[in-house]
């Protein structure tokens, strides 16, 4: 089964999910974005995304439609992997699988909650662990 892997310089983890939501604060607005997430064989799809507002830097996508105060908009791009910044000057990303958000640190033991020095974080696709990769 694949599923989710999460890597940042040595530290690794896999999540055994086929979907899941990305969710941040945008930095400046203080507004809540959340995009979801399939992965699908050996990429990322980007299926839908929402913001509760808009703002500065935060204009809704044109085919955006507005639903009880949420702007939802279809995506419907692939990607071979998505990295992230992670950082102490920022509020962090969440995970969210099966309806259980939790900070990017949470999900990948050994990142900081507040590194010193701002770091990535890389999602992709990948095999659960002991499985072979796709075409082996």
């Amino acid at each position: 089964m694949s599923g989710l892997c999460l890597a940042s310089g040595l530290l690794s983890a896999f999540v055994g999910t086929q979907a899941f939501t990305l969710a941040w604060t945008h930095s400046i607005e203080k507004v809540r974005w959340e995009e979801d997430w399939q992965v699908r064989g050996s990429a990322l799809y980007l299926a839908e995304g929402r913001v509760r507002g808009s703002g500065a830097g935060m204009e809704p996508p044109e085919g955006s439609r507005l639903k009880n105060g949420v702007w939802r908009y279809p995506v419907g791009r692939e990607l071979e992997r998505l990295e992230l910044a992670h950082s102490a000057y920022t509020a962090g990303y969440e995970l969210c699988v099966d309806g259980r958000c939790k900070p990017l640190h949470a999900w990948l033991p050994g990142l900081p909650a507040a590194p010193a020095q701002p770091t990535a974080v890389t999602l992709g696709a990948c095999p659960a662990p002991g499985e072979p990769a796709e075409g082996q």
